[in-house]
């Protein structure tokens, strides 16, 4: 799912599985990192990975980050991005966030349309330096 869409083909090597095996033995373990498989049939359908970010800023709250939000192409239109995210609110609020925050390609224009109708809103402009 991760390569399911042009700009992940272009970033994303499913075929070599052992980054992402590795990426896996550094995130489970930690208790801040959620990473969530919704299943159809015993197969991936839908994926996200909540990270709780503590902070010093307002007042020393913790933040939740939403990343890698994927739904398989057969899945879309059913709900289950909403259910995910909804999840990720509740387990934010859940952990004491005040805010839970995702960043969106400026080009995915259909996913911000779909996170603007659960309450997000473009509130800051985000920048990225590549370092590999």
């Amino acid at each position: 799912m991760l390569a399911d869409d042009p700009l992940g083909a272009a970033r994303e090597t499913p075929a070599d599985m052992a980054p992402y095996r590795a990426a896996f033995s550094r995130i489970d373990p930690d208790p801040q990192q959620h990473l969530v498989v919704a299943e159809r049939d015993g197969k991936p359908v839908g994926t996200l990975h909540l990270t709780v970010i503590p902070g010093l800023s307002r007042r020393g709250a913790a933040r939740a980050l939403i990343e890698a939000v994927r739904i398989h192409a057969d899945a879309r239109g059913e709900g289950l991005g909403t259910w995910l995210i909804e999840w990720a609110i509740a387990e934010a609020r859940r952990q004491a966030c005040v805010l839970v925050q995702l960043t969106s390609d400026a080009t995915r224009v259909d996913a911000h349309r779909f996170y603007e109708r659960l309450g997000f809103e473009a509130s800051h402009l985000g920048f990225k330096m590549p370092l590999a």
